[in-house]
């Protein structure tokens, strides 16, 4: 079956009025269920992510190996909000132009180019390299005519301003770390105002962003011979917009060339002809709407947000008579962590930082501080609070209050755990050698514990979905904790999985389903406790290569290939001594959990029972997913390795 085409072009342009775009490519489609749709969905994820996590407005990399390699772009208009704002403008794109290829039937390719209907972002998937060359290929020439002279004629003033307003757009954007300028200019002869933009992909260097715009500007030049009044030239490394009338980027112009002096200019406005007035007026109508949307979005959120935590705090003193979960006031943890001092801090994590606290009675606490522009962690806040007064086992983190100031300050207040999380032991030869078998197991079947009481024995079915080694945190007593539960998911007593556009998690730990399809269930927890004890046994982690029969295979594949022959013993990090037939049966356990089905899987209870009792007989696993395999020849180069990926069926 053919997964159907992705359009270009969602819409005509909402800035660029009366536009029409020439852009080539316009049928680009890929085969449904492939190598390379895989692998095109799990690099657009890193990339979203990417430009989140670093906050910017653009991002590149590359995924799988030939023939299914797939480079990928993506940007957002420079003028635009960055970060959280950017990927979700994004993500929308894509998942539009998913939403609507169900039913073509054209050919198969395998180059993709995407934008919005404002022209605000862009995102490009390609087969070819066009990442180290810094290639603009492809790119979409928009056309708009605002006000068309007669028979196409554009006077030479005109053409002389934008091309100066371009060039020295250009040469001020090369000169920053920003690559996006704004700008405007005075063209007399009409007493209009022309307004520009130019950008680059961010990392790209000053010289190659120079010419890169150059060769676009020259294009232009055609343009505005034909008669056009506005447009735009976009790729993926470098685009320009130009246009009159109307200021269609966000933000004060921050170059001005040629401008009236402000008396003249006010006369100007006055005299100015009646469109003109009509979209300034349309514009502060749309801004003034937009600006009420977020103020009565924001007021909602915060309503929500108290009556979360007063919910909670009710339901401790029914059910709890009035203990454990407390509302701390904002200077008794500003004392406990002397000030959020960089000396108590011990991390940063996407929901902000965390900070080492000592409350009154010498009581040590971990303070997670949201950070204040962090859409995700007031929604990671309110998910905490509200499972917090149903969730209490000896191997979940105990949360022990929260605290609000005002609309800026939320905070998280858990019981401090001195070994702090387990990756730093695991993946630490040094450290690793303090964690003997007897230990890993310990810790082995604490986290199996937790997540049956999760799954099972608590009063709601919680999903974790984030399960991880930097999520099980360490008592003095190296007791295991799980911990964040931002991501978990609350499953009514009747509900088996769901289904999500939005997939959250840690790449390596995520089941198949769920990554794929947004599939989430119980089972997807198993598949990330199936990674995890992998990575405890061997000191690996999920996302390396290791050697074996001459290639290199991910963890999950070495560690079936190894037990397919009776090798397991190659995985084990350290001496096995006496415990050969407990680890032999955790390696059992895991490879059970890292099925590709759901269904197959264990569900926790059942691995409780096979880790903890040798009378119960353990099913010979299937092949795991995500069965990945390198050629391991020593004579490539690091960029050249030849790479095939198989994703198991």
């Amino acid at each position: 079956m053919l997964l159907a085409a992705l359009l270009l072009l969602l819409s005509s342009p909402k800035l660029l009025a009366e536009g029409r775009s020439i852009c080539s490519n316009a049928n680009i489609l890929y085969m449904q269920n492939s190598t390379y749709t895989s692998n095109l969905k799990s690099l657009a994820e890193a990339l979203f992510a990417r430009v989140t996590n670093s906050n910017s407005h653009s991002a590149h990399d590359t995924a799988g190996t030939d023939p299914d390699i797939v480079y990928g772009a993506v940007v957002c208009r420079g003028d635009t909000a960055p970060g959280t704002d950017c990927a979700y403008r994004l993500r929308e794109v894509l998942d539009a132009a998913m939403n609507n290829s169900a039913n073509s039937s054209c050919s198969s390719q395998k180059d993709i180019t995407l934008f919005d209907d404002g022209y605000l972002v862009q995102l490009r998937f390609s087969y070819q390299d066009f990442i180290s060359n810094f290639s603009n290929s492809q790119e979409c020439t928009v056309r708009a005519n605002l006000n068309p002279p007669p028979l196409g004629y554009v006077s030479e003033q005109f053409d002389s301003l934008v091309s100066r307003l371009m060039t020295k757009l250009t040469e001020s954007m090369v000169m920053k770390t920003g690559r996006c300028e704004t700008g405007q200019g005075w063209l007399t002869e009409k007493s209009q105002t022309v307004y520009g933009l130019v950008q680059c992909i961010a990392d790209i260097p000053p010289n190659t962003c120079r010419t890169c715009l150059n060769s676009a500007i020259t294009k232009r030049e055609q343009m505005v011979k034909s008669g056009q009044m506005g447009g735009a030239i976009l790729g993926v490394h470098c685009s320009f917009w130009y246009q009159t009338e109307v200021q269609f980027f966000a933000g004060k112009p921050l170059l001005s060339l040629n401008m009236p002096t402000p008396s003249k200019f006010w006369i100007w406005i006055t005299l100015g002809s009646f469109s003109v007035v009509v979209s300034i007026s349309w514009l502060l109508v749309h801004i003034w709407i937009k600006t009420e949307r977020k103020r009565e979005r924001a007021r909602f959120e915060l309503q929500l947000l108290s009556m979360a935590i007063q919910n909670v705090i009710n339901l401790w003193r029914i059910e709890e008579g009035n203990s454990g979960f407390s509302l701390y006031d904002f200077s008794q943890i500003k004392e406990a962590t002397g000030n959020f001092s960089s000396e108590n801090k011990l991390g940063q994590g996407g929901f902000g930082p965390v900070y080492k606290g000592l409350l009154p009675g010498g009581l040590e606490v971990a303070v997670k501080r949201l950070a204040s522009c962090s859409v995700q962690g007031l929604l990671e806040f309110k998910n905490e609070i509200q499972l917090i007064a149903k969730l209490q086992h000896k191997n979940l983190v105990k949360l022990l209050g929260c605290c609000i100031q005002g609309d800026q300050e939320k905070m998280l207040v858990y019981e401090y755990m001195q070994n702090k999380s387990l990756d730093i032991f695991i993946f630490d030869i040094n450290k690793g050698v303090q964690l003997n078998w007897s230990m890993r197991l310990h810790i082995i079947d604490g986290i199996a514990q937790g997540l049956l009481y999760l799954h099972k024995h608590s009063r709601l079915c919680v999903v974790h979905r984030d399960l991880k080694a930097s999520n099980i945190l360490l008592d003095s007593d190296m007791t295991p904790k799980i911990s964040d539960f931002g991501m978990a998911r609350i499953f009514s007593s009747n509900m088996t999985e769901s289904n999500t556009t939005r997939i959250v998690g840690t790449h390596g730990y995520i089941s198949p389903e769920y990554a794929f399809d947004g599939v989430c269930s119980i089972k997807s927890d198993v598949f990330s406790f199936g990674v995890l004890v992998l990575e405890i046994i061997s000191g690996k982690r999920t996302t390396g290569f290791y050697p074996y029969d001459g290639k290199l295979y991910n963890l999950i594949s070495y560690a079936w290939k190894l037990w397919k022959v009776g090798g397991w013993c190659q995985l084990v990090c350290c001496r096995i001594g006496e415990n050969r037939e407990a680890i032999e049966r955790c390696i059992q356990v895991a490879l059970l959990c890292v099925q590709e089905s759901a269904e197959d899987r264990p569900s926790m209870d059942l691995v409780v029972s096979m880790l903890n009792s040798e009378n119960v007989r353990l099913p010979k696993p299937k092949q795991p997913a995500y069965f990945f395999v390198r050629s391991n020849d020593s004579e490539a180069s690091s960029c050249n390795i030849n790479i095939s990926i198989t994703l198991a069926r």
